[in-house]
Formats: structure tokens, C-alpha cells, sequence
């Protein structure tokens, strides 16, 4: 099947027409992520929003025309639009018109695997649908699918209100049942001693491809394209003193990211929650990393994740000239850079980043009698990485780490045996 012929209209305000250009860029690799193919954009600034069709009917008709002669059967909108704004575009453009929420709805429905993941999508499809399948739109026109993929509404049954909303509780119901399983498992996984590590960042930074770097293998899908993984992937990363930490590839985050996908989709970021360390990883190359952190940083806020320790990583370090790598050092003092394609400074990254775990994971040594402390070495092992292990003069001395906590309770269990 060709490539849906797609034209982009970037739409701002007047007090926005500075990030306008890199918002309309983002949207072109959305698209083009999604599998259309961009015939032509336009934009406009406005010095405020036309409530009936967002933007004004003189940019209205310069689309249409552009759309027939482009022969576009798709606009895409870089704003989300309500569902009467959408209605009179369809009305005046010959076009299915879509915005940037149901592209990047589109996309996560093209790139989920799992399914929780699955779930999760047709959950915020629905959810997006269901306001606009009101009045004049009962003939369902809005079931079609966005670019490069099939929407809810193009399976066999017809939905009704009624009905979508049956399924969207079912589909609630199912996501807990999917939860609680994960809990259980996420519970399991914190018993054991490992420190717990999120990839947190933008969209297409290279988080994949640093998890692989991370573990010397290529283990996890990584690809040049925004949200190529969007469920959680976790690895063990040894790092340099011997010891173990767990590090999970989050899906990246992107500006004005959907409210019903944030909510969707707190499953991977509640590893973010979790963690004992965030990473958060930039793209050294991008002219836009001030809005890319903000975006980062803003999503954190939100889940409340604010205080757990991080280390800012700036990934792609290979594409940086001396000017521009001299230029972040003095903004971002204290980063590293990295390139995960090469593998430069990834041995200096897994030193900061166990410095980083050691502040709550303490490395602490143990000496117990040989001959009892075989006997406890379960116990021992249920808390914390054994590191090593040295028998001399009937004495077995372990070289541990663990956390404060841990290291209390395990004190507290072998003070009769120490001696």
C-alpha cells in the first residue's frame, strides 16, 4: 500500500512563533514515522485562537487549494483539535483531517507489543473517539484509522456510544487485572538486592541503543525513530566493582505529549518512580535540548519524581564539534557524554552511575565464622549482592552491597553469630 500523501499545517500563537519551526520539524518525523508521506506544510501565527476553527478562513482556504493540487489525502494539525473545530475543517477541506494527538495515538498503536501495551492504546483511542462520535458523526466518519494504521472503529463492529463506553470500562478492567499481575512481579523484582535504574528523555535520544552499550550486547530493538519501544525493557548491567543493577529503557517523552497517554502509559513511567537512580539521557546534537529537558523534567514533576538522584547523559557525543561540546559543558557542568554507536565514554558513564547507586546502596563487609556462616549465606543473599567471598583462618569475610535498611536488619539477625 503507497504512503498516505500528507500535508502539515504548524499552527501558534504570536507569543509562541519561536518554537513553532522545531514543533512543526517534530511533527514532520512524526509523520514520517507513522509512514506518510509529507507533500507540504504550511503554517500560521495567530494572535489568538478562532474557537470554531482554530485557525482563520483565509489559511483554511490556502489548505484546501494546497490540498488539490497536492492531492493530500490527509492534514495533519501540529495542536490538538476539538471535536467541533474538526468537523468544520472536514467541512471546508477535502481531506480527513487529524491532529497531533491522534498521530501520536496512531503511532503507539503501531508500536505496542505487549499486551498491557495494546490495552493501554485502545484505551487512549477510545477514550479520544468517544467525544468526537456525537450529532452528525454517528455515521462513525471518525473510525477511520490516522497514518499507517487501523483505528479501533475499522473492525468488524460498529460502535455506538453505548458501546464504547461498555468497552472502555472492560478495557479498565482488564488493564487492573494486567496491573495487578505487574505489581506483583515489580514486588518481586524489588526483593531482590539489585538497584533499580530508569533511561529517562526525549523521544529518539538513543536510550535503546545505550541499553545495549549499558550491557555489551544487542539485546534490546533499537532503531533512528521517535518511540521505537514504548514498553518497558529491563537488562542487567554489571558494573565496575563487580556488583549488579537492573536498567530499565522507559518510552521517551515529547512535547505536549496526550493527557490520556501520560495516563495511559504510567506502567513505564512508574519504573522513573521506582528507581534509585534516573539517567536522563539527551541528545548532544539537537538544537533544541533546553525544550527537550523541559519537557523531561516538567513529565518528572508530574510523577513526582523530582528528587530521586539523576545523572544528566548526553548521548550522540560523536556528532559534537569542540565548540558545541565546550558550549553544553559550561551550560550542563557535571554531564557526561557519551556516544552508545561507538562507545566512547560508556566506561566512565557505569563508574558515575555505580557512585551515583552507592549513596543509597552502601558497599559494606561481613565477618563471620566459617562454619556459621554458611548456614546464614541464604539470609544474606535475600538482601544483599554478595560481591565476594574470602575463607581465611577459619573465618569467611564478604564483601557486600545493600542498603542502609538491609544492612541494619541483617546486622540485627547475625549478632549472635558474629563472634
Amino acid at each position: 500500500m503507497p504512503p498516505e500523501r500528507t500535508l502539515l499545517v504548524g499552527v501558534g500563537l504570536k507569543s509562541e512563533a519561536r518554537l513553532m519551526a522545531s514543533s512543526l520539524a517534530e511533527l514532520h518525523r512524526l509523520v514520517e514515522t507513522a509512514g506518510g508521506l509529507i507533500v507540504h506544510s504550511l503554517s500560521q501565527t495567530l494572535p489568538r485562537w478562532h474557537p470554531g476553527t482554530l485557525i482563520g478562513s483565509g489559511k483554511i482556504s490556502e489548505i484546501a487549494a494546497a490540498v488539490r493540487a497536492r492531492q493530500a489525502g490527509t492534514v495533519v494539525f501540529d495542536r490538538e483539535i476539538s471535536p467541533a473545530q474538526q468537523k468544520s475543517l472536514e467541512a471546508a477541506i477535502p481531506a480527513k483531517i487529524i491532529d497531533r494527538t491522534r498521530l501520536i495515538l496512531d503511532i503507539f498503536a503501531q508500536r505496542a507489543r505487549t499486551s498491557e501495551g495494546r490495552l493501554q492504546v485502545e484505551l487512549a483511542q477510545l477514550s479520544y473517539m468517544l467525544p468526537r462520535l456525537t450529532g452528525a458523526w454517528r455515521g462513525f466518519s471518525q473510525q477511520v484509522g490516522g497514518i499507517g494504521t487501523r483505528g479501533p472503529g475499522e473492525r468488524k463492529l460498529e460502535y455506538e456510544r453505548r458501546h464504547i463506553q461498555s468497552r472502555i470500562l472492560h478495557l479498565r478492567r482488564e488493564l487492573e487485572r494486567v496491573r495487578a499481575g505487574r505489581h506483583l512481579r515489580r514486588e518481586q523484582r524489588l526483593s531482590v538486592p539489585v538497584p533499580q535504574v530508569a533511561l529517562i528523555g526525549y523521544t529518539n535520544v538513543g536510550k535503546s541503543t545505550l541499553l545495549n552499550a549499558l550491557t555489551g550486547k544487542d539485546s534490546v530493538y533499537a532503531d533512528d525513530k521517535l518511540f521505537a519501544t514504548l514498553d518497558p525493557t529491563a537488562r542487567r548491567v554489571r558494573l565496575p566493582e563487580g556488583s549488579w543493577a537492573v536498567v530499565t529503557d522507559t518510552v521517551g517523552f515529547i512535547r505536549r505529549l496526550p493527557t490520556t497517554l501520560i495516563a495511559a502509559f504510567r506502567a513505564t513511567l512508574e519504573e522513573a518512580v521506582l528507581a534509585d537512580c534516573l539517567v536522563i539521557v539527551a541528545d548532544a546534537s539537537s538544537p533544541e535540548i533546553a525544550e527537550q529537558q523541559a519537557a523531561v523534567d516538567s513529565i518528572l514533576r508530574e510523577l513526582g519524581a523530582q528528587d530521586i538522584p539523576r545523572v544528566l547523559l548526553f548521548n550522540k557525543a560523536d556528532l559534537l564539534d569542540q565548540r558545541g561540546r565546550l558550549d553544553l559543558e559550561g551550560r550542563y557542568p557535571g554531564a557526561l557524554f557519551v556516544s552508545a554507536s561507538t562507545g566512547e565514554g560508556i566506561a566512565q558513564a557505569l563508574k558515575i552511575l555505580e557512585g551515583t547507586i552507592s549513596k543509597r546502596w552502601l558497599l559494606r563487609e561481613l565477618d563471620l565464622p566459617a562454619t556459621k556462616a554458611f548456614a546464614h549465606m541464604a539470609q544474606i543473599r535475600a538482601c544483599a549482592q554478595v560481591l565476594s567471598q574470602t575463607a581465611e583462618g577459619g573465618r569467611l569475610r564478604l564483601r557486600l552491597r545493600l542498603t542502609a535498611e538491609n544492612w541494619n536488619r541483617l546486622q540485627k539477625k547475625l549478632a549472635g553469630v558474629r563472634h
